[in-house]
């Protein structure tokens, strides 16, 4: 089995070695710099951080909560990557809040990079999500709502989540959401934990 090829959503997994093709695709998505992924990955081990959209309280929490432990995580060598559904100009505003202008971020609406085998993020239909106990308990008893609230949609509401720890070109920890309200422990993917 390829790396990141596994079933493995909402826990960490730990992956083997990627090939020659994964390599080649992080050379091709591009970060709002100009920089592409693969250079990042050769500089450095990479936190790439897939979000869903930017109406999602939970893709707000998120922003927040890596904000909160970003030093932690640059301070191991780790560099965040954000990959997001929207176009430059409706992220920045999202990340200059959280004080993260100077994240490196992909713009990628059409979710290409979300789709790659070695990602494999899923879909879901978001109206599924009202049905789901574990969503409400995070928007509610979390305080997802009350502290991030929710937004007009303007991307692609079915794509799910992710983060994945990459390293020598390789996938070396995985968390894919189950659900939208999971919350990964950041820290720990990153081996800042």
């Amino acid at each position: 089995m390829a790396a990141g090829t596994g079933s493995s959503v909402g826990h960490v997994e730990e992956l083997g070695p990627a090939g020659l093709e994964f390599a080649d695709a992080l050379g091709v998505f591009r970060t709002e710099s100009g920089r592409s992924l693969l250079e990042l990955v050769d500089e450095s081990p990479v936190l790439l951080i897939f979000l869903r959209h930017f109406a999602c309280a939970f893709c707000a929490q998120t922003l927040d909560r890596v904000s909160q432990v970003r030093e932690q995580i640059e301070a191991k060598g780790v560099r965040p990557v954000f990959v997001h559904l929207g176009s430059p100009e409706r992220a920045k505003p999202y990340f200059d809040y959280y004080h993260m202008s100077d994240v490196e971020r992909i713009s990628n609406p059409e979710a290409t990079l979300y789709q790659l085998p070695a990602f494999a993020l899923s879909r879901s239909n978001p109206y599924l999500h009202f049905l789901n106990p574990t969503v409400w308990r995070g928007w509610l008893l979390r305080g997802a709502m009350r502290k991030y609230g929710i937004g007009m949609i303007k991307e692609d509401a079915e794509q799910m989540p992710g983060v994945f720890f990459l390293k020598e070109r390789k996938i070396v920890r995985a968390f894919r959401h189950r659900t939208i309200a999971d919350e990964p422990d950041f820290l720990k993917l990153a081996g800042a934990g």
